[in-house]
């Protein structure tokens, strides 16, 4: 059983890393599972804002699902923001073998990228009815993981290294699961 917690700003990556990882280790005969964020927050999480306990609540509810998917031997990949490192760490210790991977990308990067316009809304002048006032690392926090067990840095290297690299990583730590439960697939 293995989950694994991605962590990072809007745009890093996350989603089109974890995509891309899914099906070069579908190749491989391993079942996996991408439970994205922006999804779910239109299921699972739609009841749930952008405060802090919030977030909070929302992380705790995708690491529930990830954790019914690494019981039945499939390895689930949460992509959100994740960005309070007490949550993740309490997740880290609720479920077994949560490994937390930081996707990290420089905040100027993210605003050339802007893929959802989010960073040039939290930019518009306070009162301005089109501004975001909770986007994390911009006007919101967000804690950069103190002891990641893997970074990933999206604006220093293309989409396929970077996929390979976490490629590599998942591999190596899935080598180390009981055959008991790898074999479940």
């Amino acid at each position: 059983m293995m989950i694994i917690q991605f962590c990072g700003l809007s745009g890093s990556g996350k989603t089109t890393l974890a995509t891309q990882v899914k099906t070069l280790l579908h190749k491989q005969g391993i079942s996996v599972e991408v439970i994205d964020g922006d999804v779910y927050r239109k299921t699972l999480c739609a009841d749930l804002g952008f405060s802090k306990a919030d977030r909070n609540e929302n992380i705790r509810r995708l690491a529930a699902v990830a954790n019914s998917y690494a019981v039945k031997g499939i390895i689930p990949i949460i992509c959100a923001i994740n960005p309070y490192e007490d949550v993740r760490l309490q997740i880290a210790q609720r479920y077994s073998n949560v490994k937390t991977v930081y996707i990290n990308c420089s905040l100027d990067v993210l605003m050339q990228r802007d893929t959802k316009q989010l960073y040039q809304k939290a930019m518009l002048p306070k009162g301005h009815p089109d501004r975001i006032g909770n986007l994390s690392g911009v006007n919101d926090p967000f804690e950069i993981p103190q002891r990641p067990d893997l970074v990933i840095t999206t604006d220093k290297q293309s989409v396929d290294v970077s996929a390979q690299e976490l490629l590599a990583f998942v591999l190596s730590v899935y080598a180390l699961i009981p055959t008991q439960i790898s074999s479940r697939q």
